[in-house]
């Protein structure tokens, strides 16, 4: 098993990289002042300039992104609204912000009404006004707001169908974007002619922009055409909720406005900028990896997939020969788990669950995944260590590593063997890390 030495070198990496994607950290380092000067990655603007100047945020690190936003610039806000997916007593915002909660994972009441107050604020804007937007993971359920006509019972039954004939998240978010009013660049079409400046942390594998909260500021490059192609290609025309593939038929008709594109001309009004992701997490690791004395490298390619291979690959990874120790090999990504069983778990935690046969009775090695978010599915775990010794302790208990798996029952197996890694709800997320250790 792991010595004290080496977990508590685990914790300082972890550490390292949940500072460096702390939001409050995040916004700091992407904004300057100077007077009434504002620089975002360097570029001006002048806040004296501007009649009002509201705070809209919403997503998973809203209320740190707003604390963080509020400190710095707090004196030029008239006030603003934060959807958040929890509250923080912790957090203290003044009292001209509004803080609501939305419905995650799944949209509620709630995340309607607050997109309806959110586009009444950047509708009631001018021209002489600024809407600061702060945008992280989980925005896209926590501000939700159907085209008239359309339910959150039409939007669940369609999602369901989707996902039940295979199709992908890009191709779920085009549907998206074009049945919501805040989504696809809708939020900036409804708040023109006021100037937009969104701060963007992701929680995207790549970064497109257009699909973080399903991109409520940036142009869409998809159409009702693409939509309507969608859904003749999983044969769900006559499965969908009625109110959508209407809307949708019109649209591709051409009956309906589309929404944001490239060639708008209220995008000389717009800025989006991307202020962390997870390669800033990474980027961390490495730094802070180093310095402890530790040769680092970065796995490549993101870490995608189902959960199970992308355990196996990492085990196979670590079995590999390494030529200095102690070693680092640090990744990023977001697998995905196809459930098949009642257990408890996540994909951080079947990730590394798949692994612990492959690194059974390998010495001095160990493996960590972590969901950034601090909840690694619907469990109270960021993710876990497997060493070369945890095939062995689930056997002294009769645990089956294989029959966890089969239950995606992989919370459960790392309670009793020990693995479990909890840090509490972060306030971030871009995504998911895994370190993996020669000593």
């Amino acid at each position: 098993m792991l010595d004290e030495s080496q977990f508590k070198l685990i914790d300082e990496l972890i550490r390292a990289a949940l500072t460096a994607v702390d939001p409050e950290n995040v916004v700091k380092n992407a904004l300057d002042l100077k007077n009434s000067i504002l620089k975002i990655q360097n570029q001006p603007f002048d806040l004296s300039e501007f009649e009002h100047i509201y705070l809209i945020a919403f997503g998973k690190a809203s209320l740190k992104m707003a604390k963080a936003t509020d400190d710095l610039i707090g004196r030029f806000i008239t006030g603003g609204i934060i959807v958040s997916k929890k509250k923080n007593s912790e957090i203290r915002l003044p009292d001209k912000y509004t803080c609501l909660v939305g419905g995650h994972p799944i949209p509620d009441q709630n995340s309607l009404e607050s997109a309806q107050r959110i586009l009444n604020l950047v509708k009631d804007a001018g021209n002489r006004d600024l809407i600061i937007c702060l945008i992280s993971g989980g925005g896209s359920a926590l501000l939700t707001l159907p085209e008239n006509g359309i339910s959150l019972k039409d939007i669940a039954d369609l999602t369901k169908l989707l996902l039940e004939n295979g199709a992908n998240i890009q191709e779920i978010n085009a549907i998206r974007k074009h049945i919501d009013r805040i989504k696809g660049g809708k939020l900036a079409i409804a708040a023109a002619p006021a100037r937009i400046v969104t701060l963007i942390l992701s929680d995207v594998i790549g970064n497109s922009l257009e699909a973080v909260a399903s991109g409520p500021t940036v142009p869409d490059s998809t159409t009702y055409r693409d939509c309507l192609e969608i859904i003749q290609k999983y044969h769900l025309s006559e499965k969908i909720p009625a109110a959508i593939y209407e809307r949708i038929l019109i649209g591709a008709g051409g009956d309906i406005p589309e929404t944001l594109k490239d060639d708008s001309p209220i995008l000389k009004n717009i800025s989006n900028y991307l202020i962390g992701d997870n390669s800033t997490a990474v980027s961390a690791i490495v730094e802070k990896g180093k310095s402890l004395g530790l040769n680092v490298s970065v796995i490549p390619k993101p870490i995608i997939g189902e959960a199970r291979e992308a355990g196996r690959f990492l085990a196979a990874e670590l079995r590999k020969p390494v030529t200095f120790k102690p070693s680092l090999l640090v990744g990023g990504g977001e697998t995905t788990v196809t459930i098949k069983g009642k257990g408890l778990g996540g994909r951080n935690l079947e990730t590394a669950l798949a692994a612990v046969k492959d690194l059974a009775g390998i010495p001095n090695i160990a493996l960590v995944t972590l969901a950034t978010d601090g909840e690694d599915g619907p469990t109270d775990a960021a993710g876990a260590i497997v060493t070369g010794e945890t095939f062995l302790e689930g056997l002294k208990k009769g645990l089956d590593p294989d029959l966890f798996l089969d239950n995606n029952d992989s919370y459960h197996y790392f309670e009793q063997t020990g693995g479990l890694i909890k840090t509490g709800s972060t306030g971030t997320n871009v995504n998911d890390l895994v370190f993996l250790f020669h000593f």
